[in-house]
């Protein structure tokens, strides 16, 4: 028995047809276009973007594809690497902007106007259990166990009409006390805004 779910390829078309589906109708790569992504040559950004939100659903990456030898990309793991590294996109901007296109385009016309809208925070932990390396990891209050673990508050924006829920931003946020930061940071020169 494996403890990993088997990708069934049968779906593969149907996951394929409806990130395309969803990428048109809420005009993803317009949004993508006003948070800073920019690509002058080479591999279109609609085949490595659909490729990644694919991905998504049967819970794959592209590291497990390149060690099974079934990677259908058609584009080197440089290329994603650059995309998912690139530092002029504005990954919250993104988020916040299709999170409205979505509420205001959909699920504001299923709600009646008597149902009250509202913004929802939570501020729920993230464990990470190697921490050594991970930068700013730190010893954090946990409310449900009323223990200190290692990891992250994660930071979560919603919106809510009472009956779905749309996340719209999140965050990762250390310890503001010193002493329970545990994972490495990097000393840099605070003349400098580069990280």
């Amino acid at each position: 028995m494996s403890s990993l779910p088997l990708f069934d390829t049968k779906n593969e078309p149907k996951i394929a047809s409806s990130v395309e589906k969803f990428f048109k109708d809420y005009k993803v790569m317009e949004l993508l276009r006003r948070c800073g992504l920019r690509k002058s040559k080479g591999i279109p950004l609609w085949s490595i973007l659909s490729y990644i939100f694919s991905n998504v659903f049967p819970d794959r990456s592209m590291y497990m594809q390149q060690k099974s030898g079934k990677c259908t990309s058609g584009f080197s793991k440089n290329t994603y690497y650059r995309f998912m590294q690139n530092p002029h996109i504005n990954w919250l901007r993104f988020t916040i902007l299709l999170a409205e296109k979505i509420i205001n385009e959909h699920l504001k016309d299923l709600t009646s106007d008597q149902r009250a809208d509202c913004f929802v925070f939570d501020d729920s932990l993230y464990s990470r259990t190697g921490y050594k390396k991970t930068e700013l990891a730190a010893k954090v209050f946990d409310h449900v166990s009323m223990t200190y673990k290692k990891g992250f508050r994660m930071m979560t924006m919603g919106w809510t009409d009472g009956s779905s829920f749309v996340p719209i931003a999140s965050s990762l946020l250390s310890s503001k006390n010193d002493q329970n930061v545990i994972g490495t940071t990097k000393k840099i020169d605070k003349r400098t805004i580069a990280a």
